[in-house]
């Protein structure tokens, strides 16, 4: 611990990325990145910017990329919010819609990141047990709370919450935030920005980097009630001004307007979690239902931890999570068809 700290930095836990190992021939399952890279018109529209225009600043409201998203979504560009990836605009949330006389409820297995905001900005939190299948039972969530937040399909389970779910959660807590953290939604589920017109209490989250293939490019977005996105705006603002760049606003409109590879990608990732859970079940282990871009297992005779470090010795690398409830579960992400093969063939030298 440094002297010169402030005195909140000394309690932080922070937040740990999954691994990113720089090894040549590495099958790298482990962060939930798509196999298939972005949408060529994308890295049309990045180069395009490459040129004088970078000695300016950014359009500080990324108006030209709110206008798409408001047009997909059916929305107003009023109720959509953009930034510097979900997690910084989950961050935004925390501090400037979650309420800190009351604590903040999320399920006890989900992202770990909000754990972590809630010890930076200091707010109550208090964690909700999942059903013994993993499953979320909205009647737990029917109690005072200063704000709900969860991801839909649930990480690291893959586990879908039915909108006709979400709505019961929204019904019963009709005085506080509901974010429904959609980073995965894409690969099997329908979102709940649906909803939002009905319900000025839900905020939506998505990310483009993981069915749009840009989580190099950092961007992310919520809507929402008006009254709820001028909250966040006020937070952006008070925070910074340019959270997004010039090549990243161009690069997520080219994503958005390029419908067809994304449909063409999001069809393959499912196609190839299909395919990787009928060769896991026939190894003999567990998996639970997954609309995600991954799956997450276990194997009823092998250690997790010990699959993990096997695999990694054969350059495949997975995610093991030292958790209560999970510590013999795997995360894996789903890759190509040589990845999965890979992985198969690996599991099957180790069992």
């Amino acid at each position: 611990m440094s002297r010169f700290w402030s005195p909140f930095v000394k309690d932080l836990v922070p937040y740990v990325p999954g691994e990113q190992p720089k090894l040549d021939n590495l099958i790298k399952l482990n962060t939930n990145e798509n196999p298939y890279g972005p949408s060529p018109r994308v890295i049309e529209a990045i180069e395009a910017q490459l040129g004088d225009s970078l000695r300016l600043y950014p359009a500080p409201n990324a108006d030209d990329l709110k206008s798409i998203i408001s047009r997909y979504y059916a929305v107003e560009p009023a109720q959509v919010f953009v930034g510097n990836g979900s997690d910084e605009v989950l961050a935004h949330v925390f501090h400037g819609l979650f309420q800190h006389a009351q604590p903040v409820l999320f399920p006890d297995i989900s992202y770990s990141f909000y754990p972590v905001y809630c010890g930076l900005y200091g707010i109550q939190s208090e964690t909700v047990s999942l059903a013994q299948d993993f499953t979320i039972r909205v009647e737990d969530y029917s109690r005072p709370n200063g704000g709900i937040i969860f991801p839909n399909p649930n990480a690291p389970t893959g586990i879908l919450l039915g909108l006709d779910k979400i709505e019961q959660i929204l019904q019963a807590n009709q005085n506080s935030v509901v974010v429904v953290d959609e980073a995965y939604v894409d690969f099997g589920g329908n979102t709940a920005i649906s909803l939002v017109n009905r319900y000025p209490n839900l905020l939506v989250t998505q990310t483009l980097s993981k069915s749009r293939s840009l989580a190099g490019l950092r961007v992310g977005l919520a809507v929402g009630h008006p009254d709820l996105i001028e909250a966040l705006e006020r937070i952006k603002n008070s925070f910074n001004s340019y959270p997004l760049d010039r090549l990243a606003i161009a690069g997520a409109v080219a994503a958005f307007e390029d419908e067809p590879y994304f449909q063409q990608t999001c069809a393959a990732v499912i196609d190839g979690r299909t395919a990787l859970v009928n060769a896991l079940e026939v190894l003999g282990f567990e998996v639970l239902p997954s609309a995600a871009n991954f799956v997450f297992v276990r194997h009823p005779e092998k250690d997790a931890a010990e699959v993990a470090l096997a695999l990694r010795e054969q350059r495949i690398i997975v995610r093991h999570f030292k958790l209560p409830r999970i510590d013999q579960f795997l995360r894996i992400t789903v890759g190509t068809d040589q990845h999965i093969q890979a992985l198969i063939k690996a599991l099957g030298s180790l069992l």
